[in-house]
């Protein structure tokens, strides 16, 4: 109990009227509010304890003739009686008095630790996104029926790799027409040339005319220019012909057949007309990555860039949605000329090895671009910052235990950890456990407690 609550008691003792001490023995008690109590005793052998609540000193005797040699037992039994009393008064007033103050709570516990210092070059994070250098949907050139199909839906297939087959038949015709015209031209050549000797030999001995000589030059000349005609008329049959076989145009994955065996398919060679999609094929090896700056994070690359005065032939790493090490590696080779004025953001791209053609067009990565060389960099477990709105806070540990925000600067994730590019110094306590505990301006008692990064993660 708490000797707050215990009051000072007033004893006043009280013999009775004819004037023995042990013969009748009184003992009243009073505390701090007012209080009183009267205890009135009588002998061992019949005297009865009667309390009053009074101010004033009264005895009450029912047997007369008490022996005074019993007073010895009086002051013992008196003794016994006010260990009551005080303790009647000790607890009559509870810890719950308005003058008695609450007990205080213990503070909460948080874990602190001073930021991770490491050396640390310094990148940029983007999301983005894999597509073909080469992409191709294969229509046909010539029209005609669908005559054979010679790959498997999703297969890679190879340069020069024959996909389909169109009826050469017609086309067949048409290349023996333009040779038998060749033919046709070159006897009718074979003819002119001694029909002009002949002509021009009458001339020379004034037996022939001018006229003729003329005449015969002109059919050698046409001769020759059907001869060229009829060159032109096979080669073009022979690129119909040659078009009845559609062959892979580069090396690379190839969709689903869009049109099965038997149908009559439209062609064009200059595409004037409306053709046939047979299927698509895309190019794996090497790949596009392509991805997004903010104008705030081109200003800090085009920053880094004018430092270093390099050509643009940036080394970036990468990692697939499932992958936590960023292990692949490609060049950033192109960055856009403008900025989109819609969203803010300036296209980028690099180009990344694909020889076992894992990467597929349309996959999601995360890029990172290295900007300049280490330099020693604040971490902090991502679960000690707190988003706040449009803006970023971590709870610090001053001195005296009071908590205290501090707006920071993130970056990304290295090690593990959040790098916090400013707002945070080394020597700061920050809270990485038991946030919920933490209200801004409160006292709590800091536990420390050592951070660690992550190498394996693979984010060096």
């Amino acid at each position: 109990m708490d000797n707050s609550t215990l009051r000072p008691l007033t004893f006043t003792w009280c013999t009775t009227s004819n004037g023995s001490l042990y013969d009748d023995y009184h003992v009243k008690t009073a505390n701090a509010f007012g209080e009183t109590r009267e205890w009135d005793f009588g002998d061992f052998m019949g005297w009865r304890v009667s309390e009053t609540i009074n101010r004033s000193c009264a005895v009450e005797r029912e047997r007369p003739g008490a022996r005074s040699s019993r007073g010895k037992l009086w002051a013992a039994a008196a003794g016994a009686i006010a260990t009551v009393a005080i303790a009647w008064v000790a607890y009559s007033y509870p810890v719950n008095r308005p003058d008695a103050p609450p007990p205080r709570a213990p503070l909460p516990q948080v874990t602190v630790s001073k930021p991770l210092v490491r050396e640390l070059d310094s990148r940029l994070g983007f999301l983005g996104q894999f597509s073909a250098v080469d992409q191709v949907e294969l229509r046909a050139q010539v029209g005609g029926t669908l005559t054979g199909i010679h790959f498997k839906d999703g297969d890679i297939v190879h340069r020069g790799d024959l996909l389909f087959t169109i009826d050469p038949r017609p086309y067949e015709i048409r290349l023996a027409q333009a040779t038998a015209q060749l033919e046709t031209a070159s006897a009718r050549l074979t003819l002119a040339k001694p029909e002009l000797w002949r002509a021009q030999e009458l001339k020379r001995t004034d037996f022939g005319t001018m006229q003729a000589v003329d005449q015969r030059t002109a059919d050698l000349q046409t001769a020759e220019a059907s001869i060229d005609d009829a060159k032109a008329q096979i080669r073009d049959a022979q690129f119909d012909l040659d078009h009845c076989h559609i062959t892979a145009p580069f090396t690379g994955r190839i969709g689903t057949h869009l049109v099965s065996v038997g149908n009559l398919i439209a062609g064009s060679r200059y595409a004037t007309s409306p053709t046939t999609l047979l299927a698509t094929l895309v190019s794996l090896d090497p790949i596009y990555f392509d991805f997004d700056m903010s104008e705030s994070d081109f200003l800090t690359f085009s920053r880094d860039r004018a430092r270093q005065k390099g050509i643009l032939a940036d080394k970036v790493e990468l990692a697939l949605s499932d992958e936590t090490k960023f292990t692949r590696r490609g060049t950033l080779d192109f960055v856009d000329n403008v900025l989109d004025r819609s969203s803010g953001t300036i296209h980028a791209r690099a180009t990344v090895p694909n020889p076992e053609f894992f990467l597929t067009p349309g996959e999601f990565a995360r890029v990172q671009l290295v900007l300049g060389a280490a330099v020693p960099t604040l971490l902090v477990p991502d679960a000690a910052v707190l988003p706040d709105q449009s803006e970023h806070l971590v709870m610090t540990v001053s001195a005296d235990g009071t908590v205290a925000p501090k707006q920071v600067e993130i970056g990304a994730i290295r090690g593990g950890l959040r790098v916090i590019r400013s707002g945070l110094t080394p020597n700061d306590q920050v809270i990485i456990d038991g946030i919920p505990y933490a209200r801004p301006g409160s006292k709590v008692t800091p536990q420390e407690r050592a951070i660690r990064y992550a190498a394996a993660q693979g984010h060096d």
